[in-house]
């Protein structure tokens, strides 16, 4: 990396090699704190600055086994004690901290159509699946990591990257990073010059970027007046990955009576176009 020029580079931190029972009361695994450490130590010396995900999907599988993960709000108390973790471990040397890497990607390949870890999403869908509801389940997934993601920034804010010096009455700087999330999105044009189509991509841009409430209706979790306090402002930058974009075309509203995250926004989406002239 040094030899190519960069000045950076974005690694993830692996909860299970931190914590391999997922929580602090089943023991911190030195050697995993021992790897970063000598990871961070290295990069820092050949002049790259770490940025550093905490999660990237690969969820302990005890904490799978014992509540599902984040199909359960105990998800989001146990995240908060790794992120603190690492923040307490690494932090006097990583100064951006990205906490999810691409939460609709997780929520929608793990559970709506299964072809991600857990492999969840409806029969009728996948038999191959390993249970689940493609029409409820990633939008469940999604708010317990925005609320997990909250909350761990939280604990960054007040504890780590400003702390109060009570010996001068002040704040003071501590950590002096910053701490964000990294969404994805594609970018979606009408299939043809219809108002139809044309809505049709207003909605698939929702659907991966935006507010989805008006079609998705009561399987939409709502926030508490709490968590949207906790969840407004929750970040000193956004990431965002980007890979392509696709074409939009309307699909007409049909039956409700196999839900899905991967049809409620009504759009047909493909990356060909077939052109008559």
């Amino acid at each position: 990396m040094t030899n190519m020029n960069l000045d950076a580079y974005r690694f993830s931190i692996s909860w299970s090699r931190i914590l391999p029972k997922g929580k602090l009361d089943g023991g911190i695994n030195q050697e995993g704190i021992i790897y970063y450490n000598n990871l961070i130590n290295e990069l820092l010396a050949n002049g790259l600055q770490p940025f550093v995900t905490l999660f990237h999907w690969d969820i302990p599988q005890a904490l799978e086994d014992e509540y599902g993960g984040f199909l359960s709000p105990h998800i989001v108390n146990d995240f908060r004690d790794y992120a603190e973790l690492c923040f307490k471990e690494f932090g006097d040397r990583v100064k951006h901290w990205i906490t999810l890497n691409e939460p609709l990607t997780y929520s929608m390949g793990g559970y709506a159509v299964g072809l991600f870890a857990p492999g969840r999403c409806s029969k009728w869908l996948n038999s191959n699946c390993t249970g689940g509801d493609s029409g409820t389940e990633p939008y469940l997934v999604s708010h317990h990591q925005l609320l997990a993601h909250a909350t761990a920034v939280e604990v960054y804010k007040k504890k780590y990257q400003v702390c109060y010096n009570p010996n001068k009455n002040s704040m003071h700087e501590s950590q002096k990073g910053t701490i964000g999330i990294t969404l994805v999105t594609s970018w979606f044009i009408p299939f043809s010059n219809s108002k139809l189509d044309q809505m049709a991509a207003e909605r698939a841009i929702d659907f991966m970027f935006g507010c989805m409430h008006s079609l998705v209706g009561k399987r939409l979790p709502k926030f508490s007046k709490k968590q949207k306090r906790l969840l407004k402002g929750s970040f000193d930058f956004l990431g965002l990955n980007y890979y392509t974009s696709n074409y939009a075309s309307n699909v007409p509203h049909l039956s409700n009576d196999n839900p899905s995250y991967t049809t409620d926004s009504h759009a047909n989406l493909t990356s060909k176009h077939t052109f008559i002239y």
